[in-house]
């Protein structure tokens, strides 16, 4: 048992120095002022490839960011090793204010939301026609997205060889889409990937579809020395395609400023991250009907005035059933 004298003070114990560092910690972060500006291209399990200049390098997130996380298309600075080496690894120190962000959730019972692609000037929403059937309500969706997220919609529909794109042109002719039509002799004699370069060129297009609808095939031919496995089957008992695309890939369009990105196949596409009241604003053809609507009015109520409006030939009644669908799906949502 240890004795002290009289003075017992504590400047008097000998303490034994840790063996970690001893620097006092700080809230200060550096602010890596000399830190290179990168583009992030794909993700995959925590690692980052990026575009540096003319070279490719892989990057991690910095603990400093949290649980903040870069995605593709975001414009990022990066500190470290930035050969783009083999082995080497750089890290990722900020991620740089965002232009638009395309957000999903897995449907529209799912608080989490998911960043898909940042930095999109425009969403190119492909479409079969046939082998699978289109489907208007994911279409409509994915309009509800771009809108909401700050992005142009351009329509794709795909395999015109199987059927007539005339329904479906009429459907969404009113709204000002601009759209492309292509058939599979088309992409194979490249008079397709044409037409759709001149919707592409000079700027960032994210390309989302579900699965089956030949998206991947249709990156193939705009990036050639970029191909990824195309879609496989469409199964012959749901009409669905399997996923062959797993992650999101950012790709420089050969011969022009532009990108393309590459998103996995959607089997769904929820909007619980959308305001009920900014679905509407995907529908410009039904806007201006709302002008009578009482006030606070959801549209998809007895005196909603869209009915009227759309009565009088202003709009298709197809798309007024679109909206009060998507609608009546986020309402189920707000009255559990």
């Amino acid at each position: 048992m240890r004795r002290y004298g009289k003075h017992t003070d504590e400047d008097d114990i000998r303490t034994r120095p840790g063996r970690r560092n001893t620097r006092p910690r700080t809230n200060i972060r550096p602010k890596h002022e000399d830190a290179a500006e990168g583009l992030v291209l794909t993700v995959d399990r925590g690692r980052l490839t990026c575009l540096v200049e003319d070279r490719v390098v892989m990057a991690m997130k910095a603990r400093e960011l949290g649980r903040k996380a870069a995605v593709v298309g975001d414009r990022v600075a990066i500190v470290g090793d930035l050969t783009g080496k083999k082995d080497s690894l750089a890290r990722i120190v900020r991620i740089e204010e965002r232009t638009s962000v395309l957000r999903r959730t897995a449907d529209d019972d799912d608080p989490f939301e998911r960043v898909v692609v940042a930095n999109a000037d425009q969403l190119a929403v492909v479409t079969a026609l046939a082998d699978p059937e289109p489907r208007p309500r994911l279409i409509d969706r994915c309009l509800v997205a771009a809108y909401a997220g700050g992005l142009e919609p351009l329509l794709v529909l795909t395999k015109s060889d199987l059927a007539r794109p005339d329904k479906l042109l009429e459907l969404y002719g009113h709204l000002d889409i601009p759209h492309v039509v292509t058939s599979r002799e088309e992409l194979q004699n490249g008079t397709a990937v044409a037409r759709v370069r001149e919707q592409l060129d000079g700027k960032i297009t994210a390309f989302v579809g579900h699965s089956g609808v030949g998206k991947t095939t249709l990156v193939n031919s705009l990036v050639p020395e970029e191909q990824r496995r195309t879609t496989g089957r469409v199964n012959a008992v749901t009409g669905r395609g399997r996923h062959t695309t797993t992650s999101a890939l950012a790709l420089p369009l050969s011969g022009s400023d532009g990108w393309v990105i590459d998103t996995p196949g959607l089997r769904s596409f929820g909007l619980h991250h959308v305001d009920p009241s900014q679905v509407i604003h995907a529908f410009p053809d039904l806007e201006p009907g709302t002008e009578g609507c009482p006030r606070a009015c959801s549209h998809d109520e007895p005196d909603c005035a869209l009915d009227a409006w759309v009565a009088e030939g202003h709009a298709d009644p197809a798309r007024l059933y679109s909206l009060r669908r998507l609608l009546a799906t986020r309402e189920r949502k707000e009255g559990d």
